[in-house]
């Protein structure tokens, strides 16, 4: 899709029903499936937000933003991801957090970024985050410079989170599932899956 076309669809994005946790559970492994919004919110989940990027390339085609996770000793370590992070007490709301969580890990400024709306929580079991995710879009080509927690940049072309042919399955084993088959996208090589994926499918949705 020309970033052209994107930018004509815009107002239809912000007018159009979220699919919520329709949307997100084509995508949820089947344990994440059981976590009602009660038990959820039973969990006293802390806060997080993430930001899904969108801009145009060097060939006026629509790309959007995933990172790599650097290695860690912990529950996301290496992940295909969205920039973000948790909710700071400075931060003014969840769109502050995921603004400026951009800003650190991939040097993407706030006042290059529009705010076109926000999308549906997800939730995260492992580490007990209730993500906000937020679609923005850049006018200009951004220019990242990853910091330390950013393993990879990954440049996706909208095109191919739509096309259905990158929608598969893999057989995982997590810190909490075992040998378990996984719904998720194959981006760029790539295995994307999890609460990004659920992401991703209700963010697909909303342009189908």
């Amino acid at each position: 899709m020309t970033f052209s076309d994107f930018i004509n669809q815009i107002e239809r994005l912000q007018q159009k029903q979220l699919g919520g946790l329709t949307s997100q559970f084509k995508l949820a492994p089947k344990l994440r499936t059981r976590f009602s919004e009660e038990l959820i919110l039973s969990k006293n989940p802390r806060k997080a937000a993430v930001l899904a990027l969108f801009y145009p390339d060097n060939n006026n085609q629509t790309r959007f933003l995933l990172t790599e996770r650097a290695s860690y000793n912990g529950a996301h370590s290496s992940q295909i991801s969205f920039p973000g992070g948790k909710f700071d007490k400075e931060d003014y709301n969840l769109q502050t957090t995921a603004l400026r969580e951009t800003y650190e890990e991939v040097g993407v400024h706030y006042k290059s970024i529009e705010i076109i709306r926000q999308t549906s929580d997800a939730y995260i079991p492992p580490s007990n985050f209730l993500v906000a995710p937020f679609i923005g879009i850049s006018e200009k080509t951004p220019r990242f410079t990853p910091n330390e927690e950013v393993a990879k940049i990954i440049e996706v072309l909208l095109a191919d989170l739509l096309d259905d042919s990158n929608l598969t399955s893999v057989e995982m084993e997590t810190s909490y599932m075992k040998n378990i088959k996984v719904p998720c996208f194959k981006l760029n090589d790539y295995i994307v899956w999890g609460a990004t994926a659920m992401m991703l499918s209700e963010i697909k949705d909303l342009f189908k």
